[in-house]
């Protein structure tokens, strides 16, 4: 069963919390999307110990989510048009759609493919319309606006054409990501739909296919019982058509690796011959500890699955209440580095995902004036600035990319890729 707020309050579930923490939650469910299933309710969260429990506060909005500016803006708001108003004041205030998300929106001539996104080029991302939404919503997800009525624009599609004309039309493309939301909402039928696009043989330049979820972590079932067999026996068989699968898993904490459920999932999926990557950010309050970080890679390598990446936090939502710095995000993922096997050391991070590309924290040197951090892009809209190396003046509070005085050639490169983009923006979402 999956919970809204407000069925949330009409089970058995709301008696564990306080009057309090029902009034607070009522109000930061008017600006922050809620939704949780029971398998969360049941086995992941410690309600006995919840106010420091990661998954609790994985899923359940704090009030520090919201500055003291927007709680005021809410009490000031009288009568329901003023808080819908003020609702959306803030939640636009929030930056709703960071990192460029709808300058990545691709076109055949005049024809917008708003469910598509084609940031890097071998990379193509779609957006099931049945698939916007989560088993349950993680309270610091940077693809929140996807989830609330921003009267704007959300990414998705219903038209399996639209996939197959633009990828028949990109043969440089090599790999789809289904993302969200999450598509493993999706039935199988609905799923099936959109993967049998991809096993058409105009599309065989299409060899990898992702799909994003936090299924494993939050609905583990998905992959069990009779529904889960049907869906493991279509991966077979695209596995056996040439395609290789990958479940790029979200899992924040090692707590969501424990339960039989999904263990048995897990395995299930390696059997079928599908990948398991991991990835996350790193989120103060959450798992903003090298400890975590060690024990989740151990456990993820012991049950077959690929630690991939370390992300930084978003600037979206509220980043000012889950971001970690930078500099201490490179020594957390430095010391959980240090302490694993080879088997975990696939993993990339501290990475940040902003507009020119990901953008790795690959070091920091020097002392003093001269201290510097070492960054390079992993990805990129502009391919000639993959891997090579370049620097930015060391700030300890600096969270994000905006905050972070770069190298002059580099910002140089980074304002001229912006500058081409504002000058032909459908000549570059056709090609970037």
């Amino acid at each position: 069963m999956f919970y809204s707020f407000s069925r949330f309050l009409q089970s058995d579930y709301a008696n564990r919390l306080s009057a309090r923490e029902i009034e607070e939650l009522k109000i930061l469910t008017k600006v922050f999307p809620f939704k949780v299933s029971s398998y969360v309710l049941d086995e992941l969260i410690d309600w006995e110990n919840r106010q420091d429990d990661p998954i609790y506060r994985l899923t359940f909005p704090q009030r520090e989510m919201l500055l003291e500016k927007h709680w005021e803006l809410l009490k000031s708001a009288h009568g329901f048009e003023a808080e819908k108003e003020a609702v959306k004041r803030i939640q636009h205030e929030l930056n709703p759609h960071p990192a460029g998300q709808i300058d990545n929106i691709p076109r055949i001539g005049e024809r917008l493919l708003g469910g598509l996104q084609h940031k890097y080029r071998e990379t193509v991302l779609v957006f099931p319309a049945q698939g916007q939404t989560c088993h349950a919503y993680c309270t610091y997800c940077f693809r929140w606006a996807q989830f609330v009525n921003l009267g704007e624009h959300k990414f998705k599609t219903k038209e399996q054409r639209d996939l197959f004309d633009y990828l028949s039309q990109h043969k440089e493309v090599t790999d789809v990501l289904f993302t969200g939301g999450d598509p493993m909402w999706m039935n199988n039928e609905k799923l099936f739909a959109y993967l049998d696009v991809l096993l058409q043989p105009e599309l065989s330049h299409v060899r990898s296919i992702r799909i994003g979820t936090k299924s494993l972590s939050y609905f583990p079932q998905r992959f069990l019982g009779e529904e889960g067999k049907e869906l493991l026996a279509y991966f077979e068989r695209m596995v056996e058509k040439g395609k290789n699968v990958s479940i790029m898993a979200h899992f924040s904490h090692w707590k969501e690796l424990g339960t039989d459920k999904v263990r048995e999932a897990s395995l299930n999926l390696r059997k079928a011959g599908v990948t398991i990557r991991t990835q996350a950010p790193l989120i103060r309050g959450i798992n903003d500890s090298s400890e975590v970080w060690q024990r989740m890679w151990v456990e993820q390598v012991q049950m077959g699955m690929i630690p991939y990446y370390m992300f930084v936090e978003r600037d979206t939502g509220a980043q000012h209440y889950f971001s970690v710095p930078l500099a201490r995000a490179y020594d957390i993922f430095t010391e959980a580095y240090a302490k694993v096997s080879g088997l975990a050391k696939t993993v990339r991070g501290p990475s940040m995902s902003a507009w020119p590309g990901k953008i790795l924290i690959s070091g920091i040197k020097g002392s003093g004036d001269a201290k510097k951090f070492i960054l390079k892009f992993i990805q990129s809209r502009d391919p000639d600035l993959i891997n090579i190396p370049f620097y930015a003046k060391y700030d300890e509070n600096a969270i994000w990319l905006d905050d972070l005085e770069l190298e002059p050639d580099m910002q140089e490169a980074i304002d001229e890729m912006m500058e081409a983009y504002r000058r032909e923006p459908k000549e570059v979402s056709e090609v970037a």
